[in-house]
């Protein structure tokens, strides 16, 4: 499957108003209509098929002439939303990596709203690479930002 840059992409990639992980944001600019989704994940920048998902998802990414998307992928068409078949999460609950994917936003939010003072702070949840990265994070983003502004992310994480 051959994926391409949407408008909102090329606008997020401009002026960050969807927030991409470090990996993310790399491997983003390598989806230029021409290379496969295989090829960028072949290209080593340890980015992973649920990364991809996510910024389908996010509408940052779409299939080349709206064609949907392989069997394997899921259907882009219906929200980019449906994982490949291995990572459906269990069904009691959320995997850690999905959990990861909806706290990583709120986080950098955040951070990014404390200015100058939570830069480093903002660094380090750039940083993060999975759940258990962000997790350790998460007590110094409460108390920087408070208690009542830090539940979205305590709900993100833990629910």
């Amino acid at each position: 499957m051959i994926l391409v840059k949407t408008e909102a992409g090329h606008q997020a990639l401009k002026d960050r108003s969807v927030p991409l992980s470090p990996r993310q944001r790399s491997a983003f600019i390598l989806f230029d209509g021409k290379r496969s989704v295989d090829d960028v994940l072949a290209a080593g920048m340890g980015i992973a098929r649920e990364d991809i998902d996510q910024m389908i998802a996010l509408g940052v990414l779409e299939p080349v002439g709206g064609q949907p998307a392989s069997p394997a992928a899921g259907d882009a068409s219906t929200e980019g939303t449906k994982p490949t078949a291995q990572a459906v999460p269990p069904p009691s609950g959320r995997s850690k990596q999905q959990r990861y994917k909806d706290a990583y936003p709120i986080a950098t939010q955040l951070t990014g709203s404390l200015g100058l003072m939570g830069f480093r702070l903002n660094l380090q949840v750039e940083g993060t690479a999975s759940y258990d990265d962000l997790l350790a994070l998460a007590p110094k983003i409460r108390a920087a930002v408070g208690a009542e502004r830090a539940a979205a992310l305590d709900k993100a994480l833990n629910d």
